[in-house]
C-alpha cells in the first residue's frame, strides 16, 4: 500500500512540474517586435510605418564647391539636413539644376540606386556632384555658369523649389561653371547630426 501511495504522489509532483515548466516557457515576451518603426544607426528606415516625405522648405541646403584638382572633372557637395521638429523620409535623389536665365540649364542626374533615410531633426544626407568644367577636354560648348542652384526634395510633395548659393570650402561665394549634358549626382548617404544639434 505504501509503495502504491508513494508512486502516485511522485507522478503527481512530476505532472505539476511539467505544467509549470510549460507555462513558464509560454510566458516569455516576444522581443522581435520592439524595433518596428524605429530608425537604424545608419539612418535607413526599418520595417514599419514610414513618416511623411521630407519637404523642400523643411530642409537646410548647403552647396560647397570643392578644391579644383587636375583632370577634366570638378566636384561639389550638396548637404541636406532636416530642420523641422518632425521626422521625415528622404527617399530618392533631390531635384538639382543650374540655370543661366530661362533658356540655359544643366540638370542633376542620379547615378546609382538611392536608398531611403528616416531623418530626425538635425540629421541629413550628403550628395556628391561631378561635372565637366569649361575648357576641359571633351566638355563641349554648352556651358552654364552660375553662383546659385535650384533644389527641391525628392518627389517634391509641395512642388516647391528654392535657390541656394554656391560657396567654396571657406564659405566665400563661388560659381559652378559646368559644361555638357548634365551634372552627375552620387546616391545620397546618411549624415549624422552634430553634437550641438542634438542638445
Amino acid at each position: 500500500m505504501r509503495a502504491t501511495t508513494g508512486l502516485a504522489a511522485g507522478l503527481a509532483v512530476l505532472t505539476v512540474g511539467l505544467v509549470v515548466t510549460a507555462c513558464g516557457t509560454a510566458a516569455q515576451p516576444d522581443r522581435a517586435t520592439s524595433t518596428i518603426g524605429s530608425a537604424s544607426p545608419s539612418g535607413a528606415s526599418s520595417p514599419g510605418r514610414n513618416p511623411a516625405g521630407c519637404r523642400t522648405a523643411s530642409l537646410t541646403w548647403t552647396l560647397v564647391l570643392l578644391p579644383k584638382e587636375t583632370g577634366s572633372r570638378r566636384d561639389a557637395r550638396l548637404t541636406i539636413a532636416n530642420k523641422a521638429p518632425e521626422t521625415c523620409l528622404f527617399a530618392g535623389y533631390p531635384g538639382f539644376s543650374v540655370h543661366n536665365g530661362k533658356a540655359n540649364s544643366l540638370e542633376g542626374v542620379g547615378h546609382g540606386h538611392p536608398g531611403s533615410f528616416t531623418l530626425r531633426r538635425g540629421t541629413g544626407v550628403t550628395v556628391d556632384l561631378h561635372y565637366a568644367p569649361r575648357g576641359a577636354k571633351g566638355a563641349g560648348d554648352y556651358c552654364v555658369a552660375e553662383n546659385e542652384a535650384l533644389v527641391s526634395a525628392p518627389h517634391n510633395p509641395d512642388r516647391d523649389r528654392v535657390n541656394i548659393p554656391v560657396v567654396e570650402t571657406h564659405h566665400r561665394a563661388a560659381e559652378i561653371d559646368a559644361c555638357g549634358d548634365s551634372i552627375s549626382m552620387s546616391p545620397p548617404r546618411y549624415t549624422a547630426a552634430p553634437a550641438s544639434a542634438t542638445r
